[in-house]
């Protein structure tokens, strides 16, 4: 109720649990449940918000105007399914309690999602269904009054590598030359060298020109680094590197910096606050946002070690290879703990795109008309638009230029 009333629409609430209360209300007023009272608003109920527990309840989707919705209501209701019940379902992730079968790094896949199979991925459908409830409660109270809501779009730049080439220590250094030599990769090989030797600049290293873009378009953005130790998915630079340290305190003084969660940390509470701990030393300011490798979110437990080692904000709501809206909603939210049938104190922002499920279309005016799709349909409804770029994409080498698309992207979604 909160999130579709409060944070989308700006209608503050109130509940009556007493029938006596409820009649003698003479304002706009609304019933929820298997019959109406009088002829008042009427949304029939679901039981889904009336159970314990986890029940695989069967999802069927209907329309509602053209747009795809679930947990049919009848001809009775004032609208044709509940949207309480379906918009709880998803900003749950109630799908992901029920037996799946998990990706190689631990992750719910996007196909196994209602919205993926379905087809509605890249629709915002929780915010879309609450601006048309707000249509139908216009209708019915004219003078009803909401606040309005204002389009954000904040771009999150993840630093997993700070450099290919560069502050890699010896050993790391001749391997990856030997690496290089052996598999033929004479273009790598020159280009490694010549940033040893200080002649080229680190291909990586394309933070100053990110900075001066962000302050040219007056955007709001955040740097999240990956402050680790090395192992097999975690190959940042050395914690201790102190180049690398003065890297990320410099950024600090122009940008928001936080933390990339380690893949090893992804299990170990005590790990995480230590690499929390660690970050907050190098930029003396506390470190509250998190978001985590490869976008590996357990529900429920990633969101319960987050909030023990105190992050009040997560951004890793999304799907790392495909587009769209994983939580159904543009807009940040409380995560609802089901088993614990409580509201976690961590607010989840759920990203619509990542770089990386764009790595193998060619034309950078496909990739494009993907995003701006996307753009807009959180701009119809006065959401929060988050895209999330790494440094690696956007100075390697590949068939799209990443940094001229992302400029793109910015120039047309920050407004």
């Amino acid at each position: 109720m909160k999130h579709l009333f409060t944070r989308i629409l700006g209608i503050e609430v109130v509940y009556a649990t007493k029938v006596e209360d409820f009649i003698k209300h003479s304002g706009p007023k609304i019933t929820y449940t298997k019959q109406p009272l009088q002829n008042e608003f009427f949304i029939k109920s679901n039981d889904l918000l009336f159970e314990q527990g986890i029940n695989d309840f069967p999802i069927n989707i209907g329309q509602w105007e053209d747009v795809p919705c679930f947990f049919s209501a009848g001809e009775r209701s004032n609208i044709p399914f509940d949207i309480f019940s379906a918009s709880f379902y998803l900003l749950s992730r109630y799908e992901e309690y029920l037996p799946h079968v998990k990706d190689m790094h631990g992750r719910f896949p996007p196909n196994a999602s209602v919205a993926f199979q379905k087809g509605f991925l890249d629709l915002p459908v929780v915010d879309i269904w609450a601006y048309k409830l707000l249509e139908k409660l216009k209708e019915r109270f004219p003078d009803m009054t909401h606040a309005k809501r204002q389009y954000k779009y904040t771009s999150l730049i993840d630093v997993t590598s700070s450099h290919c080439f560069a502050y890699r220590g010896l050993v790391r250094s001749a391997a990856g030359f030997l690496l290089d030599l052996g598999t033929l990769r004479l273009r790598r090989l020159v280009s490694r060298v010549l940033v040893w030797l200080r002649v080229r600049k680190d291909p990586y290293d394309n933070y100053t020109s990110l900075i001066d873009l962000h302050k040219k378009f007056n955007m709001p953005s955040m740097f999240f680094f990956q402050f680790a130790e090395y192992s097999t998915y975690d190959k940042n630079i050395s914690t201790n590197n102190n180049k690398f340290r003065y890297l990320i305190k410099s950024i600090a003084d122009y940008s928001i910096v936080s933390l990339a969660a380690s893949y090893s940390s992804f299990r170990d509470i005590k790990l995480l606050k230590q690499e929390k701990k660690r970050l907050a030393n190098v930029i003396n300011r506390p470190v509250r946002f998190s978001r985590l490798r490869y976008n590996r979110v357990d529900v429920p437990e990633t969101y319960r070690k987050l909030v023990e080692a105190e992050f009040t904000d997560d951004f890793t709501m999304g799907y790392t290879h495909e587009p769209g809206f994983r939580a159904g909603t543009c807009r940040p939210f409380y995560f609802y703990d089901i088993n614990l049938e409580v509201q976690q104190p961590i607010k989840i922002h759920p990203f619509a795109v990542h770089d990386y499920a764009f790595v193998n279309l060619s034309e950078k005016e496909e990739i494009l008309g993907k995003i701006k799709l996307l753009y807009h349909r959180v701009r119809r409804v006065d959401g929060h638009f988050i895209t999330v770029f790494s440094n690696e994409l956007l100075g390697g080498e590949h068939q799209v230029d990443w940094k001229e698309l992302y400029e793109s992207v910015i120039d047309q979604c920050h407004v």
